[in-house]
């Protein structure tokens, strides 16, 4: 006989990461039957949310639950008793934030990246990194997609997001534990694809956010937006062919429209600036958070090389970030190239 939700023992779930989307997504677990081993960088974050319920430094708004939340400054010890490993971190600093863990710290559990980027130096997506370094079996490999950004989790608005892995059972399962009265959850199968769809779209809202600081208006963002769904299908259908993917998806055009259009976008506001002639520096400085599309527009431009899929968009915005070249330059060779 099975127990009633209310009796079952919560499901341990250790969080990799103490910024706004892992903050936001321990907001989300934290309202469903789990319990969750927290482990963030910060001595004195972690003190803070012993003490005060909040992240100090990221959606401090947010008040945590900590019958249910327990921060940890051991990763070892976060992870030991966790059925899944929910990583949350910026693709840039996954491999330093994981270097105290070894394959046998992963063995038996289920692996969650909620990094929409690449690990630049492997040239690889977080499940593929996490397969070849750490060992973890593909159907131990899961992702989170969609549209949801931290900001509008922390007012509890609606939003939707997506669990890819090829094992649907282990999909199914953390979406139940990811629902809740202002989250909706779907699953599919298609893990490879979902991310590099999410590591694109980043690159285009790096493009869009250029094109807001240089002036071009909502037409030209549209026809830009238009023209980047086709780029990322030829690219997909290259380097990651899967005949049951949906393109119009949340998981994916979803992910898209709110990455290029939203206030709340890092990548959007870092392409904007760039335009607005700040230097890639300059622009980090100022931002203080990452905008993972910098990294990604490296890693998909070096492995385009052995494809060789037209990316009009991916490439000028490599050439503005990496090669120096004019904005203003980039985007008149773009716009002639635009249907």
């Amino acid at each position: 006989m099975t127990q009633p939700a209310s009796f079952q023992k919560p499901t341990p779930i250790a969080v990799i990461g103490g910024g706004s989307w892992a903050t936001a997504l321990v907001k989300i677990l934290s309202e469903n039957n789990v319990s969750i081993r927290w482990w963030l960088r910060s001595r004195e974050a972690i003190k803070h949310i012993k003490t005060h319920g909040n992240n100090p430094d990221y959606l401090s708004s947010v008040r945590l639950d900590l019958n249910k939340v327990i921060p940890y400054e051991n990763i070892q010890e976060a992870v030991r008793e966790a059925e899944f490993v929910l990583v949350a971190v910026p693709s840039a600093f996954l491999q330093d934030a994981l270097k105290p863990l070894t394959a046998e710290h992963f063995k038996g559990k289920k692996v969650v990246t909620a990094i929409k980027g690449m690990i630049a130096s492997h040239q690889a997506t977080i499940t593929d990194y996490m397969k070849a370094v750490y060992g973890v079996p593909e159907e131990n490999l899961l992702v989170v997609a969609g549209p949801c950004h931290a900001e509008e989790v922390a007012l509890e608005r609606q939003s939707y997001l997506t669990i890819a892995s090829e094992s649907l059972a282990n999909a199914t399962q953390f979406a139940a534990l990811i629902r809740n009265r202002y989250v909706r959850c779907a699953t599919n199968t298609d893990p490879r694809g979902t991310q590099y769809c999410f590591v694109l779209k980043n690159i285009v809202a790096l493009a869009c956010g250029i094109a807001k600081g240089l002036n071009y208006g909502d037409n030209f963002q549209s026809v830009l937006v238009s023209n980047a769904l086709q780029e990322i299908k030829r690219y997909l259908d290259t380097v990651a062919p899967f005949a049951e993917r949906d393109l119009s998806g949340s998981a994916y055009l979803g992910d898209l429209l709110v990455t290029a259009y939203s206030q709340f976008s890092r990548n959007r506001t870092f392409g904007s600036m760039i335009g607005r002639g700040y230097s890639v520096k300059s622009a980090q400085m100022e931002m203080n958070m990452i905008a993972e599309g910098y990294y990604a527009v490296k890693s998909i431009s070096e492995i385009n090389r052995e494809y060789g899929v037209s990316m009009p968009i991916t490439t000028a915005t490599y050439n503005i970030l990496y090669e120096k070249i004019s904005p203003a330059v980039e985007f008149k060779i773009l716009t002639d190239n635009m249907k």
